[in-house]
């Protein structure tokens, strides 16, 4: 297995965050380390996307297609071990082994699918979420969808306090599913004899064909793929043969109780299906909205209906932070861009909220189902893209040593695909083929046969490109750090102009003191303080209220007690807003070095008071020394 340098980390906020190599813990604690990023995976198997599949199967066949959600979720653990397996063999997650792999053009088309993936995604989250709200609120759907950008705030805070914290969050929100859904299957009271024969293979008539091939679409996502195998990364792991084999097994371990718990929430829906609605004749409820409508009469419990739309809300919150964490891998992996992460979170949120918007405002409220369905259908088109080229990577011996895949596991793993990429086009081209025999419209067919042909092509490239050509690991992997050389004897700098930032708080006269231990007996101090106060965002310089005054006084006595010391001061008084103000003090005095306080707000308070001093630092050239309060 050839060693790999120069390489990003995936998620570098959280990589290797949690060290399960600690011999001051317990054996125990060090194994439960390993568990929680098949939690955070799981949940996207339980996502509201998934319930409408779920419920029509349930209601229109009872408990016939069982077996499918059980073939399903064996296809899932399959999968989902060998992306864990690629992160943690490779320290690869999927998106970045991908870009060392296949050339640009194609990598940037593989980069567009997955962000179309996990829109798509979103879309579903963002619906069901807006569903979940109005049926438990009776809110309108328009105003529901709005409030879903508010989670915004929640990914925010979550990632401030670090990986396990947002583990926990996510396990959180998995009970409340899991014990809304037992209640509720409690309340059904279903024959387990007849449950137990959905177990049996069977597939009745076409339409229970369409629905099989519906609930296998939903299962599995690709943005799943690009997470799991970036999340595992953030275990510390030793890095010998004993270690990463420890990790492969616990990983497996922590996704095969992930996955069947997922596999229990989406067979309670289905079953609950079956037992309320196909056992008194309702074959006809496939939408969310219909089932919450008529669990309250069918089971005589007003509690059910209710635990029904807080587990919907929970699914949908759940879904929509890995939902986030995924399309940061996906951007970091392909095009090695890194944004804030609540800008990514919110510019996704947006993409998925302004369909669902349009679509209500122009048909009302009675076409939402039929955007979930197809946020379904665009999943179902990407996930040959993320499967073919992960077989690829952990059936590599050069990349993947011993930890390569047995060749049961490759033909097992293949014939996987191909059953999905399979019964996937096949629902896509069942349903072009519907459009084509009731439209005339000509440009829109056009559009789906040059699509349809990009398509194949696309596919067949990923295919086939890894096995005739591949391209050497050490020359390809993107470098982003210069070889270290010698330190030499380095010229020591002087700092002239040394500007300090003060908020006439306990803090100043630490400030102060670090500027003085940068300076020389030539160095001119320039002590910067910026009026927020009402009357100076409106007057700005012009402003004379208390505050005005009062500061400019506080800068005025400073500088005179550091004139005392025989130090060389400057004022500069600025007024509005301190991150654009700031810089331009600096600018107008000259200054060679700014030193400015860290007052370690977290979260919220962030939003309240403002990230003053990442806004400062990339406006200005010069360094600037960070002293924290």
């Amino acid at each position: 297995m050839n060693k790999l340098k120069n390489i990003d980390s995936s998620l570098s906020e959280v990589h290797s965050s949690v060290d399960t190599t600690a011999t001051s813990k317990p054996a125990w604690k060090r194994i439960l380390s390993f568990f929680g990023p098949a939690y955070l995976v799981s949940v996207g198997y339980m996502d509201p996307g998934n319930w409408a599949t779920d419920l029509a199967g349930g209601s229109q066949f009872g408990y016939t297609l069982i077996w499918v959600l059980l073939m399903s979720n064996l296809m899932a653990l399959l999968l989902q071990s060998l992306s864990a397996r690629l992160g943690i063999v490779r320290g690869r997650d999927l998106a970045q082994a991908n870009r060392e792999t296949y050339p640009k053009a194609v990598n940037f088309c593989l980069y567009l699918l997955a962000e179309v993936a996990i829109a798509a995604t979103d879309l579903a989250e963002v619906l069901g979420m807006a569903i979940g709200i109005q049926l438990l609120t009776g809110m309108p759907l328009i105003w529901a969808v709005s409030i879903t950008v508010l989670d915004t705030f929640i990914l925010l805070i979550l990632q401030r306090y670090g990986m396990r914290k947002m583990e926990a969050f996510i396990i959180t929100l998995v009970a409340i599913i899991g014990v809304s859904f037992l209640v509720e299957i409690i309340l059904a009271k279903p024959n387990l004899a007849e449950v137990a024969t959905g177990f049996v293979p069977s597939i009745p008539n076409e339409t229970a064909l369409y629905i099989a091939i519906g609930i296998i679409g939903a299962t599995v996502m690709p943005h799943n793929l690009y997470l799991h195998s970036a999340l595992v990364q953030t275990r510390k792991i030793q890095r010998d043969h004993k270690g990463i084999k420890r990790a492969l097994k616990l990983n497996f371990i922590d996704s095969a109780v992930a996955l069947n718990l997922a596999f229990f929430v989406n067979a309670a829906i289905l079953v609950l299906a079956a037992a309320v609605f196909f056992k008194t004749g309702r074959t006809d409820v496939a939408e969310i909205s219909q089932a919450h409508q008529l669990l309250a009469p069918l089971l005589g419990s007003s509690m059910a209906p209710t635990l029904f739309a807080i587990a919907l809300i929970a699914a949908g919150q759940s879904s929509t932070v890995t939902g986030t964490l995924a399309g940061q891998i996906v951007m970091e992996g392909y095009l090695r861009l890194r944004i804030n992460p609540w800008v990514r979170r919110l510019l996704t949120r947006l993409v998925a909220i302004i369909p669902a918007v349009v679509v209500i405002l122009i048909n009302g409220e009675k076409n939402i189902d039929s955007l979930l369905v197809l946020s379904q259908v665009i999943l179902s088109l990407q996930l040959g893209f993320a499967i073919i080229p992960l077989i690829h990577f952990v059936s590599d011996r050069q990349t993947m040593g011993e930890f390569t895949i047995k060749p049961s596991v490759q033909f097992l793993s293949w014939l996987v695909t191909a059953v999905l990429v399979f019964l996937n086009i096949r629902m896509v081209v069942g349903q072009a083929g519907d459009y084509f025999q009731e439209s005339g419209h000509i440009f829109w067919k056009a559009v789906i046969i040059v699509g349809s042909l990009l398509f194949v092509g696309l596919l067949l490239i990923s295919i086939f490109y890894p096995i005739l050509k591949r391209k050497p690991m050490e020359a390809e992997i993107p470098v982003h750090h210069f070889p270290s050389g010698a330190i030499g004897n380095p010229v020591l700098p002087e700092y002239k102009r040394i500007a300090v930032a003060l908020g006439f708080d306990k803090e100043d006269h630490s400030l102060l003191a670090h500027a003085m231990g940068q300076a020389t007996p030539s160095t001119t101090f320039i002590l910067i303080h910026i009026v927020e106060s009402v009357s100076a965002s409106f007057l700005g310089s012009e402003a004379d209220d208390f505050e005005s005054r009062n500061d400019k006084e506080n800068l005025e006595s400073y500088a005179v007690q550091l004139k005392e010391k025989g130090l060389q001061v400057e004022v500069a008084l600025g007024f509005r807003n301190r991150k654009t103000e700031i810089p331009r003090l600096v600018k107008d005095s000259n200054a060679d070095l700014l030193i400015i306080g860290a007052h370690g707000h977290k979260g919220v308070k962030d939003w309240l008071y403002g990230e003053t001093i990442d806004a400062v630092r990339h406006q200005l050239k010069i360094p600037v020394l960070i002293v924290s309060a």
